[in-house]
């Protein structure tokens, strides 16, 4: 496949998390057409008409959106945000039941409007509703993914890259498994420029610990619950993530990412999403099978295997 020209994305969901998907989208030129639909009128209408306000700020992109699943229409890629939202206290897993249902209706629509789109789940637990709507739909494993720990390696480079003192881009780590309580680092392969993590010496800097690994990863882990505590949604984050999986389709960048797909014989995973290094192009997402792990991340694999398998059995 080769980069996709005259390019459109949808958003499904107009609510905080859709409208800074949208805006993300626009602001970076993500696509050359962005589309904003939901079932609540005046919200979408106050939404793209908002949006459209700021297009001479943009690059060369258009807003257009509705109730009418013709917005749909010609989708390159469908980025799925609706859905009841993460209540302070509430985990992703008791959020399952509902947004399950609410997939189970969407996806056919979607597929129906824009057969070819790829979709791009981020309405919570993305795990749990990836490994149900994916064999439901029929797509391919590639074509239908979640945007899984995208952001959570994202919170994780930002750490480790104001305890190092040098910029994000310069940290290569990701953050595998469940998007959710079950994630983890992989710290085994986790560098700083070149150099492994517990390595990293600079002027002014004391050598990171094995100690504050660990409470770095639970600080990413359950960043959300602070953000959701203090202002109820997480939003601008998730936006900038979803544009930048789009950007990765839509223009066939092979990037590697850690998104979300149902693994088939993954270090022995089949039949489960969880995100892992994947490279992601204008096919999808495939996951990128040489990934090493050590034994204990790969014990922690197969555990957030294990919890989204039973929460996807419970809702079948």
């Amino acid at each position: 496949m080769a980069a996709v020209t005259d390019s459109k994305l949808t958003i499904v969901g107009a609510g905080s998390v859709g409208a800074s998907a949208a805006y993300a989208s626009l602001i970076r030129g993500s696509a050359r057409h962005v589309a904003l639909y939901d079932i609540a009128a005046a919200k979408v209408e106050a939404e793209v008409l908002d949006l459209a306000h700021g297009t001479q700020f943009t690059p060369g992109a258009s807003i257009t959106g509705g109730t009418d699943l013709a917005v749909v229409e010609g989708s390159h890629v469908i980025a799925i945000t609706a859905g009841a939202k993460q209540q302070p206290g509430q985990s992703r897993m008791e959020l399952a039941g509902v947004n399950a249902g609410i997939m189970a209706k969407l996806v056919p629509q979607l597929l129906e409007a824009a057969p070819d789109a790829i979709l791009v789940i981020v309405s919570n637990p993305c795990d749990v509703l990836v490994t149900l709507a994916q064999p439901a739909s029929g797509l391919p494993p590639e074509r239908l993914l979640a945007s899984g720990t995208v952001l959570d390696t994202s919170r994780l480079r930002w750490r480790l890259a104001e305890r190092a003192g040098v910029a994000a881009q310069s940290v290569h780590a990701f953050i595998a498994g469940e998007h959710g309580d079950t994630e983890f680092p992989l710290w085994s392969t986790a560098t700083i420029g070149s150099v492994p993590v517990l390595d990293w010496a600079a002027p002014g800097v004391e050598p990171l610990t094995e100690a504050e690994l660990d409470e770095i990863a639970v600080d990413v882990r359950d960043a959300a619950y602070r953000v959701i505590q203090g202002k109820g949604a997480t939003n601008y984050a998730i936006g900038l993530s979803v544009a930048r999986i789009v950007e990765a389709v839509l223009g066939d960048e092979h990037a590697v990412m850690p998104v979300s797909t149902v693994l088939r014989g993954f270090h022995g995973i089949d039949g489960v999403a969880l995100s892992v290094p994947s490279i992601v192009n204008a096919d999808g997402a495939r996951p990128i099978p040489q990934t090493p792990f050590s034994q204990n991340e790969l014990a922690r694999l197969r555990a957030s295997a294990d919890a989204i398998g039973s929460a996807a059995a419970a809702l079948r």
